[in-house]
């Protein structure tokens, strides 16, 4: 039998190359849209991929099953509900797929959508139980999916409730759980944990939400704290159910002179190098995006504006190439191209450039009184704790110079860790702002276990 998982590190996604080495057949689960891994897997193992098995209509990145079809002729399977405009073979719950001697079969697990499938494997060698089980978007370890993306969220965790005890907690307890996404991604919660894969048996000892057996509390607890929907996300559903995409993306080199008239014309510049190297100098009005971080393409989707063109600055041309295709898997494809020779050639011919202040958190506090405060993190980070006399505004939601942020005194942008702190801080610098400070090196975190003072916002009147 053959099992790879394979990993789309950027944006915490899974997915899955599964098959029979002697029958020469396999099939790919959930791919990503740079689909080159699965091809090489395939030749190294001497097999052919012949099917592809969504487990839904993702909604937080593009899928790679168009190119997998152009590049193998390869069937697209998917369940009934998902009515996809590209042609596929529906499935309903308990199909069954053969692969040689593993078999693959199909547990309708509605929640995170209408359509969602799990897919047990069997390895019909060994015995007729599932060994494994590719949990797609509803079962992660140590967490569950988000409920919100396609319905109602108390329906959706209504339907994940069941879905969870009336089909995947009742495999056996040795039946290895291999989820659609790791720690970090956008489409589960804080307790989502970059382990790889995990047991039922383990799932139901320690994630937490799995022991509460009375759906209504169930589904107030799956509800009380979720983030942010995934930028974009309609869009990329509609990318991943309409016709097939079966192209990868390209991107062309641009002159310095060239990235000017695009800026010119109103083109947005993503520099993607590292925060360091751009608070030391980057291209005027640039958004600082670190395509070296984790989540670069989830920051990209929240940042861009779709009807706005997009160039990359980078170290050199690699990292600018590696970009475009990140921002590809999350439906960013309105690319004028990329500064050729990084910001090298940018400052060879002595173009013009800015740079950000950078302090740590023990700076911040030597300043706290004569700079202002933007905290960047999200509404749930900013309750659990803030610096007192500090602004707040998630950094995705910067449009504009904040609210109670004088554009025109120094203001010093905080997150958890200086990584978001990066982006917001060049935000604001395009948008105005005369003297921005990145806090990096740390973050509210930092502050609290220097035993600093941090607020809390004021529980209601009457509140215990």
């Amino acid at each position: 039998m053959i099992f790879r998982q394979i990993t789309h590190d950027d944006l915490g996604c899974a997915s899955y190359l599964v098959g029979d080495e002697d029958a020469g057949v396999a099939a790919v689960v959930d791919p990503k849209l740079d689909i080159e891994e699965y091809l090489a897997l395939a030749r190294y193992m001497g097999v052919s991929i012949e099917h592809v098995l969504e487990t839904h209509n993702h909604a937080d990145h593009v899928s790679g099953h168009g190119r997998l079809v152009a590049a193998t002729g390869a069937t697209v399977h998917i369940h009934r509900a998902a009515e996809p405009d590209y042609e596929h073979e529906p499935f309903d719950d308990g199909w069954e797929l053969e692969l040689g001697r593993v078999r693959v079969r199909a547990l309708h697990t509605p929640g995170h959508r209408p359509e969602h499938t799990a897919f047990a494997l069997i390895d019909t060698g060994r015995g007729p139980e599932p060994w494994a089980v590719l949990t797609g978007d509803t079962l992660f370890v140590g967490d569950i999916a988000r409920p919100d993306l396609a319905v109602d969220k108390e329906e959706g965790a209504r339907g994940m409730f069941r879905s969870l005890h009336d089909k995947l907690l009742t495999l056996p307890r040795e039946c290895e759980v291999w989820p659609g996404h790791l720690g970090g991604s956008l489409c589960g919660g804080p307790g989502m944990d970059m382990k790889v894969s995990s047991t039922i048996g383990y799932e139901l000892d320690h994630n937490d939400l799995l022991a509460e057996t009375d759906e209504t509390r169930f589904v107030e607890r799956a509800i009380a704290s979720l983030a942010p929907q995934p930028p974009n996300f309609q869009g990329i559903v509609a990318l991943n159910r309409g016709p097939l995409l079966r192209e990868g993306i390209e991107i062309h080199p641009l002159t310095p002179r060239q990235v000017q008239q695009k800026i010119d014309e109103g083109a947005l510049v993503v520099d993607v190098r590292t925060d360091l190297q751009f608070d030391e100098a980057h291209i005027p009005g640039a958004i600082c995006n670190p395509a070296v971080r984790a989540g670069f393409g989830t920051k990209l989707a929240w940042v861009a504006d779709r009807d706005q063109e997009i160039v990359f600055a980078g170290r050199d041309d690699d990292d600018a190439v590696r970009a475009a295709h990140l921002a590809g898997s999350v439906g960013v494809t309105n690319l004028a191209g990329y500064l050729a020779g990084g910001m090298t050639s940018w400052r060879e011919e002595r173009r013009p450039v800015e740079s950000v202040e950078r302090i740590d958190v023990e700076g911040l506090h030597e300043r706290a009184g004569e700079v202002q405060i933007l905290d960047v993190r999200e509404r749930g980070e900013w309750d659990d704790g803030h610096i007192p006399g500090a602004v707040h505004t998630p950094y995705h939601d910067i449009r504009a110079i904040p609210g109670g942020i004088d554009p025109a005194r120094p203001v010093a942008v905080i997150c958890a860790s200086g990584q978001r702190s990066a982006v917001a801080a060049s935000l604001l610098l395009r948008h105005g702002a005369e003297r921005v400070i990145h806090v990096t090196g740390g973050g509210v975190g930092t502050w609290r276990e220097r035993g600093w003072p941090v607020e809390t916002p004021r529980a209601p009147a009457g509140a215990r």
